[in-house]
C-alpha cells in the first residue's frame, strides 16, 4: 500500500524515516512532485528506475537545501555560481561535475561524470530535505513517459503500490519541471522549463546555446518521447477536428483551456493538469488537439512538453 502523509511535523518526520530505511517517497516541489530516494543507495535508487519504468541511461536530478549542501558534492563553476545565486531555491537544475568521493550511487548519473542538482522552493520539499540530511535523487513521481504530477493524486494514479507514500503538499504552483542547464564554460541550455531562458540570459550577461542528445542524453528530460497521455495530439490547432477534444489558449476557445487570458505562467501551471484532463475525455483510442502557444517565455518549456507528448511512442 501507499500511504498518503499530511504536510505536517509528524509526516514530514514519517516521510525522512521511509527515506532512511531505503523507501520510496513522493514529495511535492514548486514544479512537480518527485519521487524521492536516497541517492546514496544504490538500492534505492535502482527502485527508482522500478517504480517508473525508467530507462537506465536516463540520468536524475539530486535535490538538496541549499548550494553548501551543492558544494559538498559538485563543483560549482563561476557561471553557474551566477546562475544558482540568482535562481536557487527554484526550478533551475544546474548539471554539474561530480566530485571525487561525492559518494552519489553510479546509477543516478547514469555513469557520467557530471551530475544534475536542483536546490527546490517548495517549503515542504525544504523540510524534508533538512529532515532527512541528505541528497534525494527525485525524477517526476509518475511512471515514465507518462503526464507529470502537480498533485498528489496524480503521482497515485500511477504509482500507487509501487512506492512507499505521498506527501500531500496539494497543488504545485510553477507546473513545469525545472530548467536544465550546463553553464560552465559556456552556458547550454539542455531542457527548457520553469526559469525562462531570457531571465537566465539577463543574470548571465550572454546567450545560452542549446543542445542535447536524446538517444544519449547528458541529463534528465531529454528524450524525445515524454510527458505522453494515452491519447494521440496535434499541436497548432485553431479548432477541433471531428473527434479531437480542443485544448484553448487565448483567443482560440476550446473545451478545456491552458489560459482563456493567454497568460503563460498560468498556462504553464495548468499543463499537465489540463493535458489529463483531456486525455480523459478522449479516451484511449482518442485525439487532443492543442491551440498554438507563443514561443516566447514559459511558452518555450510549454511547446517543448507538448512536443515531446506528441512525439512517436517507442514500440
Amino acid at each position: 500500500m501507499t500511504r498518503t502523509l499530511a504536510p505536517d511535523d509528524a509526516g514530514i518526520a514519517e516521510a525522512a524515516g521511509l527515506l532512511a530505511a531505503g523507501e520510496l517517497v513522493a514529495f511535492p516541489t514548486e514544479t512537480v512532485y518527485g519521487l524521492g530516494g536516497d541517492a546514496r543507495d544504490d538500492r534505492a535508487v535502482a527502485k527508482i528506475y522500478e517504480a517508473k519504468g525508467r530507462p537506465s541511461f536516463n540520468p536524475l536530478i539530486v535535490h538538496l537545501p541549499d548550494l553548501d549542501a551543492v558544494e559538498r558534492i559538485a563543483e560549482v563553476g563561476p557561471k553557474a555560481r551566477t546562475l544558482a545565486q540568482a535562481f536557487w531555491p527554484g526550478p533551475l537544475t544546474l548539471v554539474l561535475p561530480l566530485r571525487d568521493g561525492a559518494g552519489i550511487s553510479p546509477l543516478v548519473t547514469a555513469g557520467l561524470g557530471t551530475v544534475a542538482v536542483r536546490v527546490p522552493a517548495h517549503p515542504l520539499a525544504q523540510q524534508l530535505l533538512r529532515a532527512f540530511g541528505g541528497p534525494l535523487a527525485a525524477p517526476s513521481a509518475n511512471p515514465s513517459g507518462r503526464v507529470s504530477p502537480t498533485r498528489a493524486e496524480h503521482v497515485l494514479d500511477g504509482l500507487t503500490g509501487r512506492i512507499a507514500a505521498v506527501l500531500d503538499g496539494g497543488a504545485c504552483a510553477v507546473g513545469l519541471e525545472s530548467t536544465i542547464v550546463l553553464a560552465d564554460p559556456d552556458p547550454v541550455l539542455l531542457r527548457p522549463g520553469g526559469v525562462p531562458v531570457e531571465a537566465l540570459a539577463a543574470a548571465l550577461g550572454e546567450s545560452l546555446a542549446t543542445g542535447g542528445d536524446a538517444g544519449k542524453p547528458t541529463s534528465p528530460g531529454q528524450l524525445v518521447s515524454h510527458y505522453a497521455p494515452e491519447a494521440a495530439l496535434r499541436l497548432d490547432a485553431t479548432e477541433a477536428l471531428e473527434g479531437e477534444v480542443l485544448v484553448g489558449f487565448g483567443p482560440v476557445a476550446g473545451v478545456l483551456s491552458l489560459s482563456r487570458s493567454g497568460d503563460l505562467v498560468e498556462a504553464a501551471a495548468s499543463l499537465f493538469q489540463t493535458l489529463r484532463e483531456a486525455d480523459h475525455l478522449a479516451g484511449p483510442k482518442g485525439r487532443i488537439a492543442f491551440a498554438p502557444v507563443p514561443e516566447r517565455g514559459l511558452g518555450r518549456a510549454i511547446n517543448d512538453r507538448l512536443r515531446r507528448a506528441a512525439a512517436p511512442r517507442g514500440p
